[in-house]
């Protein structure tokens, strides 16, 4: 047979895909076993950085000499400089608990993780060595790290997208909305819609100009869809923005209409920006009914409604919320709010505001000297 009536036959396209696949399957294991054994290296390193401080007199300029060292042993290697170092030992002080460093220590010939769960050390062997300096550099407790470990693999984020989810401290803000799902949805369904929904949501991508309205609100997040889906969460799929739904006869317009592919449920999406008030949780209400009836196929969970708002009084929204027979939930969500064009040039300097307050100064008999930085 010849190459090009080989490359046409299905059986042998099968049988090429299968390889490919496993091919495929091998390197992600061999990079994956490659990782582990790097995070391990670190964590053993930090810890034996950690104990030769702790009794040996070397002198502030012993990771500067045990690098050197390194990586004139080791010059084709990456990851001995000192910033990495003191890495290590971070790595290994965060995760080990001080009570127990000394026989983490010695263990660690026999046990390689000692001093730490063995759930918890699965999830750091399976993320990059810059995921897991973001994860601890930045994590208040073990508690918030482990969410972050868990979310970046069930995710697959990026470097830069878990610094993002750092940066907006999504471990404050992930399952606190305020819900009626225990009442109207049945466990386990109620917990993971629970945990799905945020508050507040940061719509940090976007820049607006008062004064802006809902319409205002709704374009831009469908314009930086990709970001406004990332903040929303994984499982989020885009329906249509102005959903028309019609009602005996009259049209009705859904801010935004989503589908959940975990909770395998309609998820509608109203916008106010204003402070919340209850009559919006009956107008979220009738939406969901709405859906539930012309939307919502057999095999579907019943549609949960989100509320989005500017301002709420929580205890405002728990008593609106109690007697809503749909699962509805109600988050704050912030902007990045920008100055128009023409107030801009109207601002102070920076100039102007010393020169103001030196003046204020020797107006009060003040000698202490006082200067304004600006920020970086």
């Amino acid at each position: 047979m010849t190459a090009s009536a080989l490359f046409a036959n299905a059986d042998y396209q099968a049988w090429l895909k299968q390889i490919k696949q496993r091919v495929h399957t091998a390197r992600m294991k061999i990079a994956l076993a490659a990782n582990d054994e790097l995070i391990t290296l670190y964590y053993e390193l930090g810890a034996q950085i950690v104990e030769r401080e702790s009794y040996a007199q070397w002198g502030s300029g012993f990771i500067d000499a045990f690098s050197k060292d390194l990586k004139d042993t080791f010059p084709d290697i990456g990851g001995f400089s000192s910033k990495n170092l003191r890495y290590c030992r971070a790595f290994f002080r965060f995760y080990c608990s001080p009570a127990i460093w000394q026989q983490a220590v010695a263990e660690l010939e026999s046990i390689p993780w000692a001093g730490v769960d063995s759930e918890l050390a699965a999830l750091l062997t399976q993320i990059p060595w810059g995921h897991n300096i973001l994860i601890f550099t930045k994590s208040a407790d073990l508690q918030e790290a482990h969410f972050y470990l868990q979310q970046t693999l069930e995710n697959g984020w990026s470097r830069d997208v878990l610094a993002l989810q750092l940066k907006s401290n999504l471990y404050a803000r992930a399952g606190k909305a305020i819900t009626n799902f225990v009442r109207t949805l049945p466990t386990p369904q109620s917990d993971l819609a629970q945990q799905t929904l945020k508050d507040p949501y940061t719509f940090d991508f976007m820049a607006m100009t008062e004064p802006f309205n809902e319409r205002d609100v709704e374009r831009q997040l469908t314009q930086h869809i990709t970001q406004f889906l990332l903040e929303l969460g994984k499982g989020f799929a885009f329906i249509g923005r102005q959903y028309h739904l019609e009602v005996a006869g009259n049209d009705y317009y859904i801010d935004l209409l989503f589908y959940h592919i975990t909770l395998k449920c309609y998820v509608v999406v109203e916008l106010k920006n204003r402070r919340f008030i209850p009559e919006y949780a009956g107008k979220l209400n009738f939406y969901l009914s709405a859906v539930d009836s012309l939307l919502k196929r057999d095999d579907d969970q019943p549609t949960i409604g989100l509320l989005l708002c500017r301002d709420k009084n929580n205890i405002e929204v728990e008593f609106a919320l109690r007697d809503m027979n749909k699962p509805m939930g109600v988050s704050e969500y912030t902007l990045v709010e920008t100055l128009p064009d023409n107030l801009k040039g109207a601002l102070p300097t920076i100039e102007e505001i010393e020169n103001d307050l030196q003046q204020l100064q020797q107006q009060a008999g003040i000698n202490a000297d006082l200067t304004i930085e600006e920020d970086d």
